[in-house]
């Protein structure tokens, strides 16, 4: 152990030199909360920007425990606001898709659904012209989104930049300061909505297939500009996030305000203009389709078959086209024009492919080891001995009763390290962790080698071994 606690003092110094002079980061976080620029996507860039490097220059000073607790009720309202959002995303695609025109319904209503749920009957109605009087209360649905963008940035701060350390940058990428992630990881999500607007806004917006193929491929672009620069684990994250962000973004600056225009000309007894319904119904469509690619990549981080591949990036493609088919098959059902069950089919193919990808480039390949002669007792305990001394010096920094890391006050998912029982009892934890896609340690932050790795493999193969 005395070995492990050297390496880890010596990666302690480094983890320190990445981070910069917190009073620098400091005084620039400032310095971008505290300018005005012109406004719009500058404004909340400047915002991001500024509040990402004061956390990451003072959360530091925060007790670990407390910053578990900030980290995980930050996760709780992010995961009910979501579910807010696209639970009533899809409920109004449903309805909109279900509406129909019936005899004896009021002049300027486009169609009416019932449904049936609590023990009661609801009739909805759509007008496309205002109603004889508007209501005293009416009901916005923006809110849902805007909450979930702005507690996943809270999130995205708070976990993969205050520790970039752990889960943002990987040296053997990119070597980069923690406040230098952030700035590409903002810069970059920033960026790639102003891509988006443009294409959005071109001649390609006329034409929803070619514009949703060409974001197919812009999207592709992204995640492999995310992949030279961050680890598997962010790459995906950052990917998703940027989706995220022009789906808020399209409510924020578009959806919203040409609705608010669209009632404004109703009531006013005047025709509103078309090129806004347009507009609102183009990225709403979007929103649709992309809703499951980005839940997967939000989750993601929980799985490292996939973000670990060589062939991430054309995974996260496979996972875009499987979202989206799924979506088309329930659009198409709910609009009565037929149940595309095909869509089924492409979607089980890229998952299966994906799937296949993730297994043939998964970093692991060359750890399994091949046994030469039939294990006994006295091999695999041998082999046991070995593991436990490589895991212990490499991994129980942070997976011990106690951790001594900076920044974590309890064992990750708790999963201790610091015994031989612990480490026996998280035999098939280690295998997908430490093997078979060397997401653990986090970044290599220990610099656990590939003979190591291979040490490992060694005692999981004898003891699969005498199983059979």
């Amino acid at each position: 152990m005395t070995e492990g606690w050297k390496l880890f003092d010596a990666v302690s110094g480094r983890q320190a030199a990445m981070a910069g002079s917190p009073g620098k980061v400091k005084e620039f976080g400032l310095r971008f909360l505290l300018k005005k620029p012109p406004g719009g996507p500058f404004a909340i860039g400047n915002a991001a920007l500024g509040y990402a490097l004061l956390i990451i220059s003072s959360g530091r000073m925060i007790d670990p425990q407390i910053s578990e607790w900030i980290s995980q009720l930050l996760r709780w309202i992010h995961v009910i606001t979501a579910i807010a959002w696209i639970g009533s995303s899809f409920y109004f695609i449903h309805l909109d898709l279900s509406l129909k025109k019936r005899e004896g319904l009021p002049e300027g209503v486009g169609g009416e659904a019932w449904q049936v749920h609590g023990g009661g009957f609801y009739n909805m109605r759509k007008y496309f012209v205002a109603p004889p009087e508007m209501p005293k209360e009416l009901t916005w649905f923006k809110w849902e989104s805007y909450s979930t963008w702005i507690s996943g940035f809270f999130l995205i701060v708070w976990v993969y930049y205050l520790h970039a350390d752990l889960y943002t940058i990987d040296p053997a990428v990119r070597a980069l300061a923690p406040w230098q992630a952030a700035a590409i990881g903002i810069g970059g999500i920033l960026l790639s909505w102003l891509v988006y607007e443009v294409l959005c806004r071109s001649p390609l917006g006329r034409n929803g297939v070619v514009l949703g193929v060409v974001l197919f491929f812009y999207i592709l672009l992204a995640a492999f500009v995310f992949t030279q620069v961050f680890n598997g684990r962010a790459a995906f994250l950052h990917t998703g996030a940027m989706i995220a962000t022009w789906m808020s973004a399209s409510v924020f600056f578009i959806i919203i305000p040409n609705q608010k225009k669209v009632v404004a000309d109703l009531l006013a007894g005047r025709s509103p203009d078309p090129r806004l319904g347009k507009e609102a119904k183009l990225r709403s469509t979007h929103n649709n389709y992309l809703t499951l690619p980005v839940i997967f990549l939000m989750l993601s981080n929980h799985y490292p078959l996939a973000w670990s591949s060589r062939y991430a990036v054309a995974i996260i493609g496979l996972i875009v086209i499987a979202g989206a088919v799924v979506r088309h098959f329930f659009n198409s059902r709910h609009a009565h024009k037929g149940s595309p069950w095909w869509s089924w089919g492409v979607a089980a193919a890229c998952i299966a492919l994906a799937i296949w990808l993730s297994i043939v480039g998964k970093p692991g390949n060359a750890n399994l080891a091949v046994l030469t002669t039939p294990p006994t007792t006295e091999t695999v305990a041998a082999s046991f001995d070995e593991a436990v001394l490589t895991i212990q010096s490499r991994c129980s920094m942070c997976h011990a009763a106690e951790p001594v890391w900076d920044g974590i006050a309890v064992a990750p998912k708790g999963v201790r390290l610091d015994t031989p029982e612990e480490i026996a009892r998280h035999a098939e934890l280690i295998r997908v962790q430490s093997v078979l896609t060397h997401a653990m340690p986090p970044n290599n932050v220990t610099e656990m080698t590939l003979d190591e790795r291979k040490t490992v493999a060694s005692w999981l193969a004898q003891k699969d071994a005498t199983l059979r």
